[in-house]
């Protein structure tokens, strides 16, 4: 339900985070190909035993057709020096190539036993919709982003109906959802950080998080979350934040880009 988040860290601060995490108690890890981490995130894992360990990685847009996505996969395998992934995402949509195409690979994927779960990221009701219509493999996660002023109502009641998985990718709003008046009130109510606030609220919500810290400290105070509840009325309280304001942009902007976009 916790996993430690690695988006925009790398080098040994995102091993230290690895490192707080499973020390910590996480069982959970999640990167991408993207996040260009995947080799030190690898070198940190190394001194684990890679069972206790639920380990995500994701699939680029422009990796998409059959034959790139099988190579995307075998060269974050190497990178994370494990041959196989517990969950393994398409990180974006992309609509230049068949959807069909790449569950095909996934599939091939699931069969050679390089993954074990099937997922997406960044996926609306209507994409997600397609790509199980289509696909010969349970589609297990839709990761998106979720947190108090972005929480996709009709994406996650559309997960719900079919059994689908929702993991918040930034769960904190990137920090920005800590100034809320709602927060911080509850913050001083129970005594526990904002991120913690948010975080329990998800957890509540049966939303797995995946929150990202630099900080050991703040990776530890992340899991803390199993022995206090919220109240019914201040889960509402949540809830009833009026405010959609996500964080990072929910298309692909720049089609050329290096890391995220997709070829001509």
């Amino acid at each position: 339900m916790v996993g430690v988040g690695t988006w925009d860290i790398g080098g040994e601060t995102v091993q230290e985070s690895v490192r707080a995490g499973l020390d910590a108690g996480y069982a959970h890890v999640d990167t991408a190909e993207g996040y260009k981490n995947e080799a030190e995130i690898g070198e940190a894992l190394a001194d684990y035993d890679r069972s206790d360990v639920f380990l995500t990685s994701k699939v680029l847009p422009k990796h998409l057709d059959y034959e790139s996505v099988i190579e995307a996969c075998e060269a974050s395998l190497d990178r994370l020096g494990t041959d196989y992934l517990d969950l393994y995402l398409v990180h974006w949509p992309n609509p230049a190539t068949s959807i069909r195409e790449t569950m095909n690979a996934m599939a091939t994927l699931k069969d050679q036993g390089k993954i074990r779960n099937v997922g997406v990221s960044n996926f609306s009701a209507y994409q997600l919709g397609a790509a199980q219509h289509v696909a010969d493999v349970p589609i297990a996660v839709n990761q998106i982003e979720y947190h108090p002023w972005n929480t996709q109502d009709q994406v996650v009641e559309f997960c719900r109906d079919t059994d689908t998985v929702v993991e918040a990718a930034a769960p904190l709003g990137r920090t920005e959802v800590f100034a809320d008046e709602v927060i911080q009130d509850l913050a001083e109510k129970y005594d526990k950080s904002p991120a913690q606030v948010i975080l329990k609220w998800a957890v509540e919500n049966e939303v797995v998080v995946l929150p990202k810290s630099s900080s050991p400290e703040h990776v530890r105070q992340n899991l803390e979350l199993f022995d206090w509840e919220l109240e019914a009325a201040d889960r509402e309280r949540i809830d009833g934040i009026e405010r959609e304001q996500p964080v990072y942009d929910t298309g692909i902007n720049d089609w050329d880009d290096d890391t995220y976009g997709i070829s001509q």
